[in-house]
């Protein structure tokens, strides 16, 4: 019987080893991939460079309800990506006391997610239509010194 019980306990470890890992949170993987590419461009500014010598001070995301995107949630994606990226700036989250008085190496990055299109329904799926700017400011602009625009599509159903 204690035989039983231990061949029973070592098939139940080992069959927990054997199963999958859970499947990555779909709004997390998608906000990521968007991050990422928003950040591929971001490093190559050229008035950012060397991007490790540089602060970027994040403003809060503006992100259009029509998306169902929690804007803290894509503000953490972003700041994420920005973070591990390979020698990338420092980041700091931006606060209206920071404005005015910048330095040299201190940089305002805002960024606006909206929806560009109504919901689009194919036969499998539903696509959310995206575009995401991103506009780089010296803390104490008005005017834009670099901006961007990124696009693309969210599946509506994992989100």
């Amino acid at each position: 019987m204690l035989r039983h019980v231990a061949l029973f306990a070592l098939l139940a470890v080992l069959g927990g080893c054997a199963t999958q890992p859970p499947e990555p949170d779909p709004i997390r993987r998608a906000l990521q991939n968007l991050s990422d590419r928003a950040v591929a461009r971001i490093m190559e500014i050229d008035a950012l460079q060397p991007t490790r010598d540089q602060v970027l001070l994040l403003k809060t995301p503006e992100v259009d309800p029509h998306l169902d995107i929690d804007g803290e949630r894509f503000h953490e994606s972003l700041t994420r990506a920005l973070l591990g990226a390979s020698d990338g700036p420092q980041v700091l989250d931006w606060r209206p006391a920071m404005a005015g008085g910048g330095r040299n190496h201190q940089w305002r990055l805002e960024s606006r997610l909206e929806a560009t299109a109504p919901r689009l329904t194919l036969s499998d799926r539903d696509l959310l239509p995206y575009r995401l700017t991103l506009s780089l400011y010296r803390p104490e602009a008005d005017r834009a010194a670099w901006q961007t625009e990124v696009e693309g599509a969210f599946d509506a159903t994992a989100l």
